[in-house]
Order: structure tokens, then C-alpha cells, then sequence
């Protein structure tokens, strides 16, 4: 007698929590395997539908993929749904991305409950249709994966999609109930930046096309929104990238020393590991005519989402590691790309699940600077490493190398920012106004929606005017009302403070115009002059005891406001007491955000 070694249900329900960061890189295991069946067309089509809760919105609904590859036939789609199977597991074919055979069922079940295949080897009107359904596989009404039958493929998808060969497959994700993004838009723009950061070599080289479609799924048209994924190169030397303008096709950085070749023996075979640095050209680097620092431009920006080592195994990104990167705005304006073969999986740490190399990023936890006092070399590092059994041995001069490079690359760009510093020692670019305005966009892309979003299409001239009257209805000084709403819009910032006296118990009100969310701090309020005059007045030849008592100051005044607000909830009751506390709750979450962002 023996016990089954697996419980289908609860196993399958596990594996939903299989690490996969997002989206977007669950649907890159789907084209991992279109690149791999030799599919020069890949579509990611994002169908959406009305939902009403409390209005009407539209909602992600079903994802699919789409390519022009070899397609499979029956037996072939069995070990592709299967959980630990796949057809490139063999040592001797592990030379492309495919190799643990995990990526479909564990990608597609961790953000939906149901994924259905077909495939087609001989026209679109042969396709073999499976599938894996969650809810049955938890009631045991499936308990395997059912046999491929001729099936054809629904209205839906033959309207949307374009890449229909000879061979080919889709896989479609219904049932979703895990994705982070809640539409359609939101799917594609955060995972056009991804997909195009990890495919950037297969789509520059024109080897693949992705396409990607949103469309309403209830009405699918032939002629859906849709756009080309462009590469996006953390390195910044592609040219005709997704960089915005002035370096949308022109490199934005310039190589940095040489392309480094490292040959690696590794468990008996020799493999070779490349590696390239680059660093921003001065012109990228240089503050705005209108005195806007570099970081907060469009471009600055763009290189602020990709900070980090680019790990890329057979031509396909792994992970943006940010192992070595500082806390700094400089760390934006320097680029790493290591490469390496899948026959060095197991020394780089590679996850299943093809998102992170464990081992290379590990390799930050070692403190070179420590380890070779006394004039110990990085070869007797590696070899004491090797007789320890650590399994980074074999990386420490790789490591090495990057690291002597990257902080080469920080004095370089520290010397060119060292005059660039504001009085008091604060980065123009490094406020409120930009952190809020950064991660509101970030929000709007995950399906967020606020009341002031409605007016940001708005034409400049109504925008700044709106707000204008706004503050001036408010007992702003005209002109002072004028200048505020002008660099508002100007700078393309979300949110703004101004200060007016305001005739009630609030310390701050919120105006919601032309796009903008202005606060307004009531000077008339106690809580301004513990908390805004104390820190922000000048500190010209002020001793540290004075210092010292400000800030104590401040934080009395903080805990003060925060006792008042304990005391508010406390003399409630009933549903005005949940309100409150579900206030607090959705405020925090915000803020939580707001206070944490990479700036």
C-alpha cells in the first residue's frame, strides 16, 4: 500500500503562491514559451468589461496570448499543463529560456482560476483545446488534465488578435482574481515596460514582435487599441527606445570601459560570462533651462524605473537586481548588464520561476572592503571560498569587478552633481510635490481613480485658471494665486501647498481643480506654527541647542495632532467609529506609499 504523494487540490492551491512579482511576470513565462516554439509574432490581448459597484466601471476581465509558434500537438499540451513537466529539461537542451517546466500552469494559476490552450499545427481550424479549471480541481471534479479535442477557438479572440499562421497557440486566463492591475490600460502600460525591458534584445533585433491590445470584450472589434511593445534598455545604449523624448531614438548613456568576458568552468564544462557598464551622457544629466533637476524630467524618470544590475540569461531578463544599489538620485544615471548561458542555472541561484538568480544576488551580503585588508587579492578570496564549499566562489572576481566598476562610476557622477546642490544641502528635485505626483501616476496605472483625475486632459490655460480662482476664492492674493497655479501646471505636478487664512477649526483644506489637488495650510491654526514655521524657517546662524528645540518642537506638535485625531474616534460610536477607523486604515495605506517611494 502507499499514500499519494501529492493532495491535487491543496497542492494546485499552494502553487497560486509560487513568487511571481506581478502580472506581467506571470504573462513573460507565457511568451517565454512562444519565443522558445519559434514564434516571430506574440499579441497580449486585454479584455475588459463593464462592472457596477457604486458606478460604472470597466474591468480586466480575460487575458490571452497569442503567438505564431510551432504550436503542439495533444500529448505535447498534457506535459505543458502539467506541474513539473515540459519538453527542455534536459541538460543537453538547456541552451534557450525553457527549462523547468513550471512556467504555464504555475504562471497562469497565480493570477486566475481557470487557463484554457489551444494549439494548432495545421491551421487555426485544427486547434486542440485543454485546460486546468481551479474550482473543479478543488470539488475534484477535474482531477487531471483532460484530454485535447478539436475545438474552435471562440468569436472573440479571432476578432482581436492578428497573428493567426499555420501553427500557433492560445492561452487564454479567465477567472482572474489575483492580478494587482484592474484594467485592461493598466495590464498593458505596466506590462509594456517590463516585457520590453526583458525581451528588449528579441524585439530591437526585430526577431519578435509583441502586440498589445486592449479591448471591450463584450464588444470586440477587429480594429482594437493597440500598440507595439518597444525595447526598453536599463543601460540606456539601444537607440529607438521606449526612453521618452529627447532620447526616444538616440542612446541616452555611453559605454562605460569595455565589454568584460569572463570564462567560467563550471561542473565540467567552460562558459562564458559578459558583462557591460554605461553611464548617462552630461547633456542627460543636466537640470532643465527652467532650473527642473535632470531626475524629474520624463527621461530622468524613465531611469529611475530601472535602477539596477540587469541580469539576463539566454538573451531574456531575469531580474533587475538591487544588489550594490545605494539610496542616492545618482544611482539612475549608471547601467550594468551581466549575461550568461543556462548551463549556469545552478551557480547563479536561478528560481523557477525564472524571476531572480539567488546566488548573484547574494553576493552583496559579502563585504570586499573587509574581506581583502591586509592585502589580501580576490584570488585568495575565491580560493579560500572554494575550500569553504561556498558556491559564490565562482562569481567573486565577477562580483568584484562590477562592484570596483560601479563605485567608479558614482565618483565620477558625484563630481559632476557636487555643485548642483541648493543651499542647506537639499536636491531641488528631492520634494513632497514630485514623491506624491510620482506615485499618483503609479496608482492611476494600477486602476486607481480620484475625483481630480477627470480634469487632467484639460487644456494648460483652463487648468491653471480653474485653480487660480480656486485659491483666490480662498483669500489667496491674486497675483500670489496667479504664480502658484502657473508652476503648478508648468512643472506637471499633481499636487501643490499653499498658505492663506482660513476662517474655521480645519489646520488644512483640499481643493480639487484643474487636475490638481492643492492643500491649503491655515496659518490661523496652532498646528501651522508647531509643525510648518518651526522647520521651515531659516537656520542661518542658529545654534544646535535652538536646532534641537525646533525639532523637539515638531514632534511634540505631531503627537499632539495624532492624540487629537485618538481623541475624535474615541467620542464616537456605532458606524461613525468604523468610518473613522476605515479612514485611518485607507489613509495610512496611502501614506504608507507616499512615505516609502524610492525617492
Amino acid at each position: 500500500m502507499t499514500t499519494q504523494l501529492f493532495n491535487t487540490a491543496h497542492f494546485v492551491q499552494a502553487m497560486r503562491d509560487n513568487g511571481y512579482k506581478n502580472a506581467a511576470y506571470a504573462l513573460a513565462e507565457l511568451m517565454d514559451n512562444s519565443i522558445q516554439a519559434g514564434a516571430s509574432q506574440v499579441e497580449l490581448l486585454c479584455g475588459e468589461k463593464e462592472f457596477i459597484d457604486q458606478r460604472r466601471r470597466m474591468r480586466i476581465d480575460q487575458i490571452a496570448v497569442l503567438d505564431n509558434g510551432a504550436g503542439m500537438n495533444a500529448e505535447v499540451m498534457k506535459v505543458a499543463l502539467q506541474f513539473g513537466n515540459g519538453t527542455h529539461l534536459k541538460a543537453s537542451e538547456q541552451t534557450g529560456m525553457g527549462r523547468f517546466g513550471m512556467g504555464l500552469p504555475s504562471a497562469s494559476i497565480s493570477q486566475c482560476k481557470r487557463v484554457d490552450v489551444w494549439s494548432w499545427q495545421n491551421g487555426v481550424d485544427s486547434a486542440l483545446h485543454t485546460y486546468l479549471d481551479l474550482d473543479k480541481i478543488t470539488s475534484r471534479e477535474q482531477r487531471g488534465i483532460p484530454e485535447p479535442v478539436q475545438s474552435e477557438i471562440p468569436d472573440v479572440w479571432r476578432k482581436v488578435g492578428t497573428s493567426w499562421g499555420k501553427s500557433g497557440t492560445l492561452v487564454v486566463w479567465s477567472k482572474i482574481d489575483r492580478a494587482m492591475w484592474r484594467t485592461a490600460q493598466a495590464v498593458i502600460t505596466n506590462s509594456e515596460f517590463i516585457i520590453g525591458r526583458m525581451y528588449r534584445k528579441f524585439i530591437e533585433s526585430k526577431s519578435v514582435a509583441i502586440r498589445l491590445v486592449q479591448f471591450d470584450i463584450e464588444q470586440p472589434m477587429p480594429t482594437a487599441k493597440d500598440k507595439l511593445a518597444q525595447p526598453n534598455d536599463p543601460g540606456y545604449l539601444m537607440e529607438r527606445t521606449s526612453c521618452p523624448a529627447p532620447f526616444n531614438d538616440q542612446a541616452m548613456f555611453e559605454v562605460w570601459g569595455h565589454e568584460s568576458t569572463y570564462e567560467v568552468n563550471f561542473e565540467g564544462g567552460n562558459h562564458l560570462i559578459k558583462m557591460e557598464f554605461s553611464m548617462a551622457k552630461r547633456e542627460a544629466r543636466e537640470n532643465s533651462p527652467g532650473g527642473k533637476v535632470a531626475g524629474s524630467l520624463p527621461h530622468g524618470a524613465h531611469a529611475g524605473r530601472n535602477i539596477g544590475t540587469s541580469v539576463v540569461r539566454a538573451g531574456r531578463e531575469l531580474d533587475l537586481s538591487q544588489v550594490w544599489v545605494l539610496s542616492e538620485q545618482t544611482e539612475r544615471w549608471w547601467g550594468v548588464k551581466i549575461e550568461f548561458p543556462p548551463a549556469l542555472d545552478k551557480l547563479f541561484g536561478v528560481t523557477n520561476n525564472k524571476q531572480s538568480a539567488h546566488s548573484f544576488t547574494d553576493l552583496g551580503t559579502i563585504d570586499f572592503d573587509e574581506e581583502l585588508k591586509g592585502g589580501k587579492t580576490i584570488t585568495a578570496l575565491r580560493d579560500e571560498m572554494l575550500e569553504d564549499g561556498d558556491p559564490r566562489a565562482p562569481l567573486m572576481d565577477i562580483a568584484h569587478h562590477i562592484l570596483s566598476n560601479i563605485r567608479e562610476m558614482r565618483r565620477r557622477l558625484k563630481e559632476y552633481t557636487a555643485g548642483s546642490r541648493t543651499k542647506g544641502g537639499r536636491h531641488p528635485g528631492i520634494i513632497p510635490e514630485v514623491i506624491a505626483t510620482t506615485v499618483t501616476k503609479e496608482m492611476q496605472e494600477e486602476g486607481y481613480e480620484g475625483v481630480s483625475d477627470k480634469d487632467e486632459g484639460l487644456p494648460d490655460e483652463q487648468r491653471q485658471l480653474l485653480i487660480e480662482n480656486a485659491l483666490i476664492a480662498e483669500g489667496v492674493d491674486e497675483v500670489k494665486a496667479h504664480e502658484f497655479a502657473a508652476t503648478l501646471v508648468s512643472d506637471g505636478r499633481k499636487y501643490g501647498f499653499e498658505t492663506t487664512h482660513l476662517e474655521t477649526a480645519a489646520f488644512f483644506s483640499v481643493k480639487t481643480k484643474g487636475g490638481s489637488i492643492v492643500i491649503l495650510l491655515n496659518m490661523n491654526h496652532p498646528a501651522y506654527t508647531h509643525l510648518i514655521e518651526v522647520l521651515e524657517d531659516d537656520t542661518e546662524g542658529v545654534s544646535p541647542e535652538q536646532l534641537q528645540y525646533r525639532l523637539n518642537r515638531a514632534a511634540d506638535g505631531l503627537k499632539l495632532l495624532l492624540m487629537a485625531w485618538a481623541r475624535y474616534e474615541d467620542g464616537l460610536d456605532g458606524k461613525r467609529r468604523e468610518a473613522a477607523q476605515d479612514a485611518r486604515t485607507d489613509w495610512g495605506r496611502i501614506a504608507r506609499r507616499f512615505l516609502s517611494h524610492d525617492e
